[in-house]
């Protein structure tokens, strides 16, 4: 098996991003603040801190299949699902810049989802054309 294929560095990149936006929550109680003080009061009380570990679990499974290259399709799916309800519920009311124009907005969760895409799609998405 050679996990060093044409789009390593991308899973290793994404790997990163997802295990450092995951890892800090589980020791600093921001997983429970988050399910807490932000799910819970949009709608999803009494599961949000369950739902807040359950998403930021996935993110550190997600990790090791990008670098082992397991279960890519379903690391990938499920990522651009979480990415894109971050999209809704939290940054598009933020606008696009993450910094600079703005904050918090949507670019960060945009570039990694066409990241995720790449990694799904290696070779483009093609047509069968007869």
């Amino acid at each position: 098996m050679n996990i060093f294929t044409g789009t390593f560095l991308l899973r290793l990149a994404v790997a990163i991003i997802l295990v450092m936006h995951s890892v800090p929550g589980m020791f600093n109680n921001g997983i429970n603040g988050f399910g807490n003080l932000y799910l819970n009061q949009i709608g999803f009380a009494p599961l949000g801190v369950p739902l807040a570990w359950a998403i930021k679990l996935s993110h550190i499974v997600a990790a090791f299949c990008f670098l082992f290259e397991k279960y890519i399709k379903w690391a990938a799916i499920v990522t651009i699902v979480i990415l894109v309800m971050g999209i809704i519920l939290v940054h598009f009311k933020e606008g696009w810049f993450v910094v600079g124009g703005g904050r918090n907005g949507v670019e960060f969760n945009f570039l990694l989802i066409i990241v995720l895409l790449t990694i799904l799609f290696p070779n483009g998405i093609r047509q069968n054309r007869k």
